[in-house]
């Protein structure tokens, strides 16, 4: 670690890849957490869990028991000896009077302020809560059951819960005006899970019972592409060199230089033929080009409208925070990542996991994408994102596992389960071991808070990293 440090210091190292190094072994380290502790206060089991995006301060609950619950995870209520304890700053259950008579199946944050909260239920109702009076502003009933609700983090243009149901289709409410403004029609069958772009606001992923993962463009009508796992890549998508970035370029300016030309040429032959003049063939093509690319559109392709992404239901989805790729898990127990340019299954050979059948999982991914954590039962797989073994298994839960969530400000793990508890997985105390391991530094140190110092008693490092406590030599 000080061998970096001393780097970072040197200017041999910048200061986004220090920084990326110490997450990840964070991330690697990771155990379940003996400071801090989450007083649940559900009597279900707990199904959906997420941090606000603007403070990365409030955690969201939502249960079976008709319970939704916002911790403040960054001050506890009280401290048990050693143990820090949070107890829930307010919760609504079905006494409430505008409660969910049924299990909560998805609660989300308003993505850009912390005054507003969505919960979806069992009992057909999606409903929008104000977090300062704890009271339903927009109620929407919808035909069935609901198992995901989402928002764009990205959006600025519109205020739509995508919503999916039992039933087929997937609706897109409108906080605004309080009514629906998009049917999407495309499944056979419920639709499980629900998950925006992480690069377009008006991009919805959606998948299916029926086995298929649908990408729609709220703007047009219809999907625009259905993956099908027999459409495959070997891998990550090759990153653009240099030599291909300016040879594409330069191709790029041949072509305009070639298409301007042609332009100038027609125009010169209507001008020298005058208004009765005919089209030219370049000119008549342009309509049946575009018709043809109509005609192949992906949704209106009986083969291709009916490919399948997985042998059963897509219980899970989670996109890469560069939404490049997407993760998907099936009721099939398997774990797929796909490139969303392409739509290929990149064909990682994620290690033999246990997933539910019956219900939506929620998925989670480290800060970098590195790692992908998945419920397994009764205990939480960390598995790499590119080889797909399995580096960590985390276990701490009686029951099954439904949902986790990974913090990127804390690199802390947080998990729901059947047992009705939200546990907490922290990195280790001993994680400076991870760096001395790494860079071979034989000095033997002693752990003193955070990190530990084997450097002389006096010398500071505080303008590098505030956190670090100094102790003398170790001996």
């Amino acid at each position: 670690m000080w061998k970096d440090i001393r780097d970072r210091e040197a200017g041999k190292l910048r200061p986004n890849s220090f920084a990326n190094r110490v997450k990840s072994d964070r991330v690697s380290s990771l155990q379940l957490s003996n400071h801090k502790d989450i007083v649940s206060p559900h009597r279900g089991s707990v199904n959906s869990l997420q941090v606000d995006l603007t403070e990365g301060r409030y955690l969201l609950s939502g249960a079976s028991d008709a319970s939704a619950a916002v911790f403040d995870i960054q001050r506890a209520s009280h401290s048990e000896g050693l143990i820090a304890k949070y107890q829930c700053l307010f919760a609504v259950d079905k006494q409430h009077e505008h409660g969910h008579k049924y299990a909560i199946s998805s609660a989300i944050w308003y993505p850009i302020d912390t005054g507003l909260f969505v919960t979806g239920s069992y009992d057909h109702h999606i409903n929008v809560w104000d977090t300062n009076t704890t009271q339903v502003v927009v109620n929407f009933k919808l035909p069935g059951k609901v198992y995901r609700t989402a928002m764009s983090s990205l959006a600025t243009s519109h205020m739509l819960i995508a919503a999916g149901t039992e039933d087929v289709q997937v609706r897109l409410c409108d906080i605004s005006s309080g009514a629906f403004s998009h049917t999407l029609s495309g499944h056979r069958d419920g639709v499980m899970s629900v998950e925006w772009s992480a690069s377009s606001e008006w991009v919805l992923i959606t998948g299916g019972c029926d086995g298929a993962i649908r990408f729609w463009d709220i703007r047009r009508a219809g999907c625009f592409r259905v993956l099908d796992q027999s459409q495959s890549q070997l891998g990550r998508r090759p990153p653009i060199s240099g030599w291909t970035a300016n040879k594409l370029s330069t191709s790029k300016s041949h072509l305009a230089s070639q298409s301007s030309n042609m332009k100038s040429r027609i125009l010169h032959k209507k001008l020298s033929n005058g208004n009765a003049t005919k089209p030219s063939s370049t000119t008549g093509k342009l309509p049946a080009k575009g018709s043809t690319r109509q005609r192949l559109h992906p949704g209106l392709l009986s083969s291709q409208d009916r490919a399948v992404s997985h042998y059963g239901a897509v219980t899970g989805l989670k996109v890469t925070g560069d939404g490049m790729y997407l993760l998907s898990a099936g009721s099939d127990s398997r774990l797929k990542l796909w490139d969303v340019e392409s739509g290929c299954n990149t064909l990682v050979n994620y290690e033999t996991v246990r997933l539910h059948t019956n219900k939506p999982l929620q998925l989670a991914t480290s800060q970098d994408s590195a790692l992908v954590f998945a419920p397994c039962m009764a205990n939480i797989k960390a598995f790499d994102m590119w080889t797909g073994k399995a580096s960590l298994t985390l276990s701490g839960h009686y029951e099954a596992v439904n949902c986790c969530l990974y913090s990127f400000q804390d690199q802390e793990l947080y998990t729901g389960g059947n047992d009705r508890q939200i546990l907490v997985w922290s990195p280790s105390r001993d994680s400076t071991e991870l760096w001395t391991r790494r860079i071979g530094n034989p000095v033997q140190t002693k752990i003193t808070g955070a990190t530990d110092c084997p450097l002389p008693q006096g010398r500071s490092v505080s303008t590098l990293m505030p956190s670090i406590k100094l102790c003398p030599p170790c001996t």
